[in-house]
């Protein structure tokens, strides 16, 4: 039976939990997974059916992100043996995998992947006509799904082809490595605090002048990666909205939602909303304020305030931006 059959169903592990894709820059993981031999030739030719094709794999990696999307990757990798039926021996095969990794990003969880390189391997035939071994190089090519249980762990379920492994003596042949994966990532700078100024004191109304004229208030709330939760330092810097609402019934707020660029539009923008509700339904329930009087809406990641390609950036632009506007009361 072909050692696939037993990997793809511990693929579906990985596919209940969501969280948040790294911006740790260094990884390093374990893999284990079956190979498949085929396409023998010079001392092998003509004898696929001869040998136990299927086997099982593994090795170890490191790997380096130079930017979001391309990082360089290398590591130790078992391909397994093709048992000689007929008599003893094998086809045994293991070497180090330097490869280019190219990266998609499907949604704030899950990346889609493809890698490109060499394997420097060693290639080792046991079978008692032939004894023979051979060190070299071999292309190799894979795909695969990366999920991220939180920003240091992900997972990843994957396909790699290695292109005529070996030599005239002692034989070459094609291998399929089929495996899943375990990754730690680390390395990310401590994030920025984003400061902010403290909100001005509202004014008591004084009787002189006949006209008081009562300032706007805008307050920033900073949130964290895939987060639309607000932490205690948020709710105090809402106190000052909900006095100016609990003592001017005619004040409207304006609640907007925004991310960084992490992640699909269309899944920010749906963030950047749930942060908005988030921010207005703690007022309402908390204070007791008719929701109607509040405008939430989210703007996704269209309106950032620093740049996205720097973690520092990113903090910044992960905001909810609560306000309301300045007006005139009549004094007594």
């Amino acid at each position: 039976m072909s050692k696939v059959h037993y990997i793809l169903p511990l693929a579906l592990l990985v596919s209940g939990v969501a969280h948040a894709v790294t911006d740790n820059p260094w990884y390093v993981g374990a893999r284990i997974g079956g190979t498949h031999f085929n396409n023998f030739d010079d001392a092998l030719k003509g004898s696929s059916g001869d040998f136990d094709q299927d086997d099982w794999g593994g090795g170890a990696f490191l790997g380096y992100n130079i930017t979001p999307w391309f990082a360089l990757e290398g590591g130790y990798t078992y391909l397994g043996k093709a048992d000689y039926k007929p008599a003893g021996g094998d086809f045994d095969v293991q070497g180090i995998d330097l490869l280019g990794k190219f990266t998609w990003a499907l949604t704030d969880s899950y990346d889609l992947y493809a890698k490109a390189g060499g394997y420097v391997y060693n290639a080792d035939n046991s079978i008692e006509a032939i004894k023979a071994d051979d060190d070299g190089i071999a292309a190799t090519v894979g795909v695969g799904v990366e999920y991220f249980y939180t920003d240091t762990l992900s997972t990843r379920l994957e396909y790699q082809y290695y292109n005529q492994v070996g030599d005239s003596k002692p034989g070459t042949a094609d291998i399929h490595f089929y495996g899943l994966s375990l990754v730690y990532h680390w390395g990310a700078p401590a994030p920025v605090a984003v400061v902010e100024p403290e909100p001005e004191p509202v004014p008591e109304p004084a009787p002189v002048p006949a006209v008081v004229k009562v300032d706007p208030i805008t307050v920033a709330l900073p949130f964290g990666f895939d987060s639309n939760s607000l932490s205690q330092v948020d709710i105090d810097k809402l106190e000052p909205i909900a006095k100016r609402l609990e003592n001017f019934p005619e004040t409207e707020l304006f609640v907007i939602g925004h991310t960084d660029s992490r992640g699909s539009e269309e899944y920010n923008q749906k963030l950047s909303e749930d942060r908005a509700e988030v921010v207005a339904g703690y007022l309402a329930s908390h204070f007791g304020i008719d929701q109607s009087r509040f405008k939430a809406e989210g703007k996704g990641e269209t309106q950032p305030v620093a740049n996205n390609d720097t973690e520092a950036g990113r903090a910044q632009n992960r905001r909810v931006e609560v306000f309301t506007p300045g007006f005139e009361v009549q004094g007594e």
